[in-house]
């Protein structure tokens, strides 16, 4: 019987910097198609994400080409690829940044260590796998269903 049967945990936490980037960047994916730029107001006054946090965000994916800003009357934000073309992995490796496995001394390491780290691997690529399964269009799909389930009224 696992020890943590019932328990409440998470191995893999989300940050409110991933989060918000992933919001943001499915209301750009949901514009898309129409070629319509939006402005950080509007993406802030449809979602909780501080103005200014957004901007930092924007910045680190512009500097990592997912998204290109349009200035003038019209400007804002679009995205520069398909949205079928961005999984939800290249948004947080751009986010995070590429974290870097903990070497295992190979000379030194136990039968036990090597075990423990191989583990790690597994449910390290495991994650990967999952999280480049989904695409931003895959999110804005799930959404717009949801959001169909929702409004069914009854009489």
């Amino acid at each position: 019987m696992p020890v943590n049967d019932g328990c409440k945990y998470t191995l893999l936490e989300l940050s409110a910097k991933v989060e918000y980037a992933l919001l943001a960047l499915i209301e750009l994916a949901s514009q898309s198609e129409v070629n319509h730029p939006l402005t950080i107001n509007e993406i802030t006054a449809r979602h909780p994400i501080p103005e200014r946090y957004l901007e930092q965000i924007f910045t680190l994916l512009r500097r990592g080409g997912l998204i290109q800003s349009q200035r003038g009357a019209k400007g804002g934000y679009m995205l520069v690829k398909e949205p079928w073309q961005v999984s939800v992995l290249d948004v947080i490796t751009l986010i995070e940044g590429n974290r870097k496995e903990r070497g295992l001394a190979t000379n030194q390491a136990s039968v036990e260590q090597e075990l423990v780290h191989e583990i790690w691997q597994q449910a390290n690529t495991t994650v990967k796998a999952a999280l480049s399964e989904y695409s931003l269009h895959d999110l804005c799909q799930h959404r717009d269903s949801r959001k169909q389930i929702s409004h069914m009224y009854y009489i």
